[in-house]
C-alpha cells in the first residue's frame, strides 16, 4: 500500500556495513529508528496508523505518523480513524506493527523488496510477556529476514545513558511515566532488577485526556477546538506539578492574587467584526443633493397635476355655472328634454353637482377648512333640494327616475348616518377633555390626596381584575375539583341550558327539537347583545390601563404590579443579541493546569485505584533492600526521572517531597531529571549497540528456529559492558 508522509527518506542506507545495527525505541508514543553510534535518531514519527480511502479513486492509503492535516480533504476518513498496535505499553496488534515497521525501515532507504541484513536492537517494556516478544521476534525473522534479534527495556537504556554522563549512580532507581503507563526499576550494581519494578496504568495519556475533557466541559461551544495535538501542546506548555494540591487548589478556590498570576490564557482564533464606517461629509452633501433635486422634481410634478386638476375644475365649473344660468330661461315644465342631453336629471341635482365642483376647488386651492365647513353646513341645510325625489310618490316616477330615488335613499342615510358619527365623535372628544380637565383640578386642589385615591381605586382594579382571571382560570372550588361547567361564564352557562333543555319534550325523553318554527329562535335568544363572552375587552382592564398609565405620569417612585395588566405585559424578557468579542474566544486554564498533571500522583482522580509516582518508589525500594538500610540509601540518593511526562514543572520537587514522607527522617534522597527524557532512551540503546560485546547478546535467526520462542521466555539483555 502506497504511504503519505512528509518525513524525508535517507539516501545513505547502502553505505552502512552489514554488521551496523539498527536501533529501534518502539514508544507507544512515538517510534524512533537509526543507526547504532550515533547520537540522534533518523527517523521519528508517531506510532499510529490510519487508513481512509480517497475520494476520488477509492483506493485505501495508509497514512503512518504524523501527516499534513490539509491532505484529509483527499480522503474519506469516516470510517477509518487513528490506531495503535499498543495496549498499556505492550504490543498486541502486529498487522499495524508491521505497518510501522514497513515506513520505518522505508524511511531509513530499505527497499521494499529486499530484506534486512543488519541486526536490530529493538526496546520493550518492563517484564514484556513471552507472547509478545515471540510474535515480534518472529515479524521481524519471518518477514525482514534479519540476522539477529535483541530486546532491552527503554528505561533501563536511558538510566544507563545518564550513568555514562555522570547524572545517576550505579546503584538507584528509574521512574519513567511514561505515554500509558508508569514504571518503577530499581539498579543495583548497574543492572535492573525485575523483581522489585512497579508500573502503575497512568500515564502522559491520560493527563492529555483529561486536560481535553475538562476544556472541552468548560467551552462547549469551542470542542472542536481541542484537537488532541493542541491539547499536547497545551499540557506541555502550561501544566505543572502542584507542590502541595490541597494547598494550591485552596488559592484558586478563594480567587487570590497568586491564583491570578497562575492563570494563563490561550486565544483563538478571533476576526473582528467589520465596522461600517459612516459616509463622509461630501458623500453626506452629495446625497443631500441628489435627495434635494428628487424632491424639487416631484414638487414639480405635484404642482403640474395639481394646476392640471384646477384647470378642469375650473372649466368643469365655468360649464355648471353657464348651464344653471340656461336653467333659468328654460320654463319648470321643459327642464326635463332640456336636461336630456346633459345626463342630470333635474335642475337640483345641476346645482348639487355645482355645489361639490365648488368643494372640489377649493379644497385643489388649499382654502381655509373653516370656509369648506360652512359652505357643507350650508348645503345640508337643502336636504330636500339635493334629494328631490325621495319624498315623490313612485307611482308618479319613471323606472330610471324609481332607480335615482333608491340612489337618493342610499345616499341621504348614509350621509346623515356619518354625520351622527361625527357628532358624536365630537362629544365625545368635547366629554374626555371636560373630564380631564376636572381631573387635573381636582389634582392641583389637593396632590397628596388626588394621589392617595388614584392608589386606592388602582388597587380595588388590581384585585378585581386578578380576582376574575384566577375565577376564569380555576374555577369554583368550593366543591374541590374543578370541572368544565365550573370554568364556564354566566353566558355559556345559559347557552348549555338553553340546549339540553330545548332537545327534549317536557321530559318524556323525545328528541323533537326542529319540528316547529319557534325551536329555531333558540338560537336568537343565545346570541343577545348583553353576551358576556371571554373575547370582549373587559372595561375593568381598559380603566386598570388608564389609572396606570396616569399614576406612571403623576407618580415616579410607582411601580405596576407584573401580573396584573392584561396580555399586552410579555411574561418574560427576551434577550438581546451581544455582538462576539474577543474575550468569548479565549480559553482560560486556571486549575486545570495542576488538576490534571495531579492524577500521576493519585490516579483515583481518573478512576484507577492505584498508588502514585512517589508511593511506587516507596513499594520498589520495600521489595529489593529486605531491611537492609545502606541499601536503602543507595537507592534513594540516585532517583532518575524519564519519560515524556518528567518534563513537567515542579515533579522532582514533588517526588523528594513525596518520598521522604515515606521514608525515615534524615534519609538522603536526591532526585534528578535526565539530560534528555525523551530521547535518553534511544541513545542509551545506540551506545549500547555499538559496542563489540553486543553481537554476543543478540539471538540468531537460527537459534530462533532450533529454540523456539520457550528460547524467548529467560532471555535477558546484560546492560553492563
Amino acid at each position: 500500500m502506497p504511504f503519505t508522509s512528509q518525513i524525508q527518506r535517507q539516501a545513505d542506507y547502502h553505505l552502512f556495513s552489514p554488521d551496523t545495527p539498527i536501533v529501534i525505541d518502539n514508544g507507544a508514543s512515538y517510534f524512533r529508528i537509526g543507526w547504532a553510534g550515533e547520537n540522534d535518531p533518523r527517523v521519528i514519527f508517531r506510532n499510529i496508523v490510519q487508513r481512509p480511502r480517497h475520494k476520488a479513486t477509492g483506493e485505501t492509503v495508509t497514512v503512518v505518523g504524523d501527516h499534513d492535516p490539509t491532505l484529509l480533504k483527499y480522503f474519506d476518513c469516516t470510517r477509518s480513524g487513528p490506531r495503535s498496535a499498543f495496549d498499556s505499553n505492550v504490543v498486541y496488534q502486529f498487522e499495524i506493527m508491521e505497518y510501522i515497521l514497513d515506513f520505518g525501515f522505508d524511511r531509513m532507504g530499505a527497499n521494499g523488496s529486499q530484506q534486512i541484513n543488519h541486526p536490530v536492537l529493538i526496546t520493550e517494556c518492563v517484564c514484556n510477556p513471552v507472547h509478545s516478544r515471540s510474535k515480534m521476534a518472529e515479524l521481524l525473522f519471518e518477514t525482514y529476514g534479519v540476522p539477529s534479534v535483541a530486546f532491552g527495556v527503554d528505561a533501563a537504556f536511558s538510566y544507563k545513558y545518564n550513568q555514562q554522563l555522570g547524572v545517576c549512580a550505579r546503584d538507584g532507581l528509574a521512574i519513567c511515566p511514561g505515554f500509558t503507563t508508569t514504571h518503577v526499576i530499581p539498579f543495583v550494581d548497574g543492572e535492573p532488577i525485575y523483581k522489585g519494578s512497579c508500573r502503575t496504568n497512568i500515564g502522559g495519556f491520560h493527563i492529555t485526556d483529561q486536560l481535553k475533557q475538562l476544556l472541552s466541559l468548560k467551552y462547549p461551544h469551542h470542542a472542536n477546538n481541542f484537537t488532541w495535538e493542541k491539547v499536547e501542546d497545551l499540557k506541555m506548555e502550561h501544566c505543572y506539578i502542584a507542590p502541595d494540591y490541597s494547598a494550591e487548589a485552596r488559592l484558586f478556590q478563594t480567587g487570590a492574587k497568586e491564583a491570578e498570576d497562575k492563570t494563563r490564557t490561550w486565544q483563538l482564533p478571533w476576526v473582528p467584526p467589520v465596522v461600517e464606517e459612516g459616509p463622509s461629509e461630501e458623500e453626506l452633501a452629495r446625497k443631500a443633493a441628489i435627495r434635494e433635486r428628487q424632491g424639487q422634481r416631484l414638487r414639480e410634478m405635484a404642482e403640474a397635476k395639481r394646476s392640471s386638476k384646477i384647470n378642469e375644475l375650473e372649466n368643469e365649473l365655468q360649464g355648471l355655472e353657464f348651464l344653471m344660468r340656461q336653467l333659468e330661461e328654460v320654463e319648470e315644465e321643459d327642464i326635463p328634454s332640456f336636461l336630456e342631453e346633459t345626463g342630470y336629471l333635474s335642475k337640483q341635482e345641476v346645482e348639487a353637482a355645482h355645489v361639490k365642483a365648488a368643494q372640489a376647488l377649493r379644497k385643489a386651492k388649499g382654502e381655509p377648512k373653516g370656509e369648506q365647513i360652512g359652505i357643507e353646513e350650508k348645503t345640508d341645510v337643502s336636504t330636500d333640494e339635493k334629494f328631490p325625489l325621495i319624498n315623490v310618490p313612485d307611482e308618479l316616477l319613471t323606472p330610471e327616475q324609481l332607480r335615482e330615488k333608491r340612489r337618493q335613499v342610499f345616499l341621504k342615510s348614509t350621509n346623515e348616518g356619518r354625520q351622527r358619527a361625527k357628532q358624536r365623535r365630537i362629544e365625545e372628544e368635547l366629554e374626555r377633555e371636560r373630564k380631564i380637565q376636572e381631573d387635573e383640578e381636582r389634582r392641583l386642589e389637593n396632590p397628596q390626596l388626588y394621589l392617595d385615591q388614584l392608589n386606592g381605586k388602582y388597587r380595588e382594579l388590581s384585585e378585581k381584575v386578578e380576582q376574575r382571571k384566577r375565577l376564569k382560570l380555576n374555577g369554583n372550588q368550593t366543591n374541590g375539583g374543578v370541572g368544565r361547567g365550573e370554568r364556564l361564564n354566566a353566558a355559556q352557562k345559559e347557552r348549555m341550558r338553553l340546549l339540553t333543555t330545548a332537545a327534549f319534550d317536557r321530559g318524556k325523553g323525545e328528541d323533537t327539537f326542529g319540528s316547529r318554527d319557534e325551536d329555531w329562535q333558540l338560537y336568537k335568544m343565545m346570541s343577545k347583545d348583553n353576551d358576556d363572552d371571554d373575547d370582549g375587552v373587559d372595561p375593568d382592564e381598559a380603566e386598570l390601563m388608564q389609572v396606570t398609565s396616569r399614576l406612571q405620569e403623576i407618580d415616579p417612585t410607582f411601580v405596576p404590579r407584573v401580573d396584573v395588566g392584561g396580555p399586552s405585559q410579555p411574561a418574560f424578557e427576551v434577550p438581546k443579541f451581544r455582538p462576539l468579542t474577543k474575550e468569548d474566544f479565549q480559553i482560560v486554564l486556571g486549575v486545570e493546569r495542576f488538576r490534571c498533571p495531579e492524577i500521576l500522583f493519585h490516579p483515583n482522580l481518573v478512576g484507577v485505584d492505584q498508588i502514585g509516582l512517589d508511593e511506587m518508589a516507596g513499594a520498589s525500594i520495600r521489595r529489593l533492600s529486605c531491611g537492609s538500610q545502606d541499601l536503602e540509601d543507595r537507592l534513594t540518593k540516585s532517583i532518575l526521572v524519564t519519560g515524556g511526562s518528567a518534563f513537567l514543572p515542579g515533579i522532582i520537587q514533588r517526588l523528594e517531597a513525596g518520598i521522604q514522607m515515606i521514608r525515615p527522617c534524615g534519609t538522603p534522597i536526591s532526585v534528578f531529571r535526565a539530560s534528555d527524557p525523551i530521547l535518553d532512551a534511544w541513545r542509551g540503546a545506540s551506545y549500547h549497540a555499538s559496542s563489540y560485546q553486543f553481537a554476543g547478546q543478540a539471538f540468531t535467526r537460527m537459534d530462533y528456529y532450533e529454540k523456539g520462542e520457550d528460547w524467548l521466555r529467560g532471555y535477558q539483555l546484560r546492560y553492563t559492558i
